[in-house]
C-alpha cells in the first residue's frame, strides 16, 4: 500500500468518526468529493498550494477562499486547512475517494469502478453489476469512465481487488510470456 493511500485513509476515517458522531457524514462525503474535484480541476490551485515558495499562511487564506466558495463545513473547511499545513493537499482526492467508499461500506455497499476502453451498453453495465452482487453478497454501486488506452475490455476494481480483463493487459502478457528469460 502506498503512503499516499495510507494517508487517505487514515484522515478519511478519522472523517468518518467525526461525521457518524455529528450526524453529517453524508454531508462530509459530498464536500469532500467538491473540493477534491475544485483542487484536480484547477492547476493554478494545486500549484499554489504545492509551491514550496508560497507561505503556509497564503496557501491557507486561498484554500479558505475555496472553502466559502464552496460553501462547505467548518470540519471540512479545518481538514483542508490541517492538509496544508502538513503539505499533504495532494491526498485530497484520495481522501475523497476512500471517505466515499468507507460510508458506502457503512451503508453495507461496496463501490465498484468500471473503466471501459469506449462507452458500453446499458445491458452489459447491468449483467456486470448482478454478477458483481452475486459475488460479492454486497450491494454495488458502480462508477464508469473510459480510457482509450485500455484498446479495448474492461478493468473493474472493488476496493484493493482489480479484475483486468483489458487487451492492454492481454498484451503486456504475451509480451512478458514471449521475452526471452536471462
Amino acid at each position: 500500500m502506498s503512503l499516499h493511500v495510507h494517508i487517505a485513509r487514515r484522515y478519511a476515517k478519522a472523517l468518518i468518526e467525526i461525521g457518524s458522531e455529528t450526524g453529517t457524514l453524508d454531508a462530509l462525503v459530498g464536500e469532500f468529493a467538491s473540493a477534491a474535484e475544485a483542487y484536480s480541476a484547477s492547476t493554478e490551485l494545486r500549484a499554489a498550494v504545492e509551491n514550496p515558495l508560497i507561505p503556509i499562511a497564503s496557501k491557507k487564506a486561498i484554500v479558505a477562499e475555496v472553502c466559502d466558495k464552496l460553501t462547505v463545513s467548518p470540519t471540512t473547511k479545518n481538514t483542508l486547512l490541517l492538509l496544508v499545513d502538513r503539505r499533504r493537499m495532494r491526498v485530497l482526492p484520495g481522501i475523497a475517494q476512500v471517505l466515499k467508499e468507507m460510508n458506502d461500506l457503512k451503508k453495507g455497499m461496496l463501490r465498484a469502478e468500471v473503466i471501459s476502453a469506449a462507452p458500453l451498453s446499458d445491458a452489459y453495465y447491468q449483467r456486470l453489476h448482478a454478477q458483481l452482487e452475486k459475488m460479492t453478497g454486497k450491494k454495488i454501486a458502480l462508477d464508469k469512465r473510459t480510457d482509450a488506452s485500455l484498446l479495448a475490455g474492461v478493468v473493474t476494481r472493488i476496493g484493493d481487488t482489480i479484475y483486468d480483463g483489458s487487451l492492454l493487459s492481454r498484451l503486456r502478457e504475451m509480451r512478458t510470456a514471449l521475452t526471452p528469460s536471462n
